[in-house]
């Protein structure tokens, strides 16, 4: 083989691998790639979702006291019925000056009907219901749905190891922009969650706490959420009586809200 040969079949291979190369970097760019990291985090999610409330329809009753530094303590009491992750009704049940209010939710647009106002109102799912908790938080659970997760670390806590998510919203009307999500590897039992404004600003935290068996599955039954700048000021949810119901789909309507009871 002369040498002229030789340099071009070696010029040949270099371009062959080249090209390989170029192929091979942009398929792992390529953001329709499915990505080993993506899928993974999109099933812990989902399966914290399951952890949190079940898939079928269900009651819960939500207790909320809010404690803030020279205020007395304020609780509220409501009862959610919720049917599929997109069909919710909140209902206030206490105080009772305001019982008779409810919120209902349908996909991620939600309304608040009063009994002394005639037509229910749009209201937003990030709009604060009560102390730190956004109507978000009681209308929906829908992590899953709302957000596209990424991996980003492990954590050891007290002995458990955690998968550390991060939830960033897929469009701005979910109740928040990005959520950093601590997730149990061993059981899937979410342990708590940082939340962030559009600008990236830290709003709140969260921890699931006092896992009990509800409807068949472990459940946190508190959850405590604190105002990220001022610590003294804190929401703590308490679920109870939590029972799978039939629900029918009427019932997510606002000509049906004036009827609930």
């Amino acid at each position: 083989m002369t040498l002229q040969n030789r340099f071009r079949r070696i010029r040949t291979l270099t371009t062959g691998l080249f090209c390989l190369s170029l192929s091979t970097l942009a398929f792992a760019a390529d953001p329709q790639a499915p990505q080993a990291d993506s899928i993974d985090a999109r099933s812990i999610v989902e399966k914290a979702d399951q952890i949190r409330f079940p898939a079928e329809g269900f009651q819960v009753d939500i207790a909320i006291a809010t404690t803030q530094t020279g205020k007395a303590a304020e609780t509220r009491r409501y009862r959610v019925l919720s049917k599929g992750n997109e069909n919710t009704v909140v209902m206030v049940t206490e105080p009772a000056s305001e019982r008779g209010q409810i919120i209902l939710m349908k996909g991620r647009d939600l309304w608040v009907f009063m009994p002394d106002v005639s037509q229910p109102v749009r209201i937003s799912l990030a709009q604060r219901l009560t102390g730190q908790v956004a109507n978000g938080d009681l209308a929906r659970a829908n992590f899953a749905g709302d957000y596209m997760p990424k991996y980003l670390r492990h954590e050891a806590i007290n002995g458990e190891n955690y998968v550390v998510l991060e939830l960033n919203a897929v469009d701005r009307g979910v109740t928040y922009q990005r959520v950093v999500y601590w997730v149990n590897e061993k059981n899937n039992w979410p342990l708590k969650a940082e939340f962030y404004s559009l600008s990236n600003r830290l709003l709140k935290k969260c921890r699931y706490e006092n896992y009990q068996s509800m409807v068949g599955k472990m459940r946190p039954t508190r959850m405590v959420m604190e105002d990220a700048l001022k610590a003294d000021e804190q929401s703590v949810l308490e679920y109870s009586a939590m029972k799978l119901r039939d629900l029918p789909d009427k019932i997510f309507t606002k000509d049906y809200l004036k009827k609930l009871d």
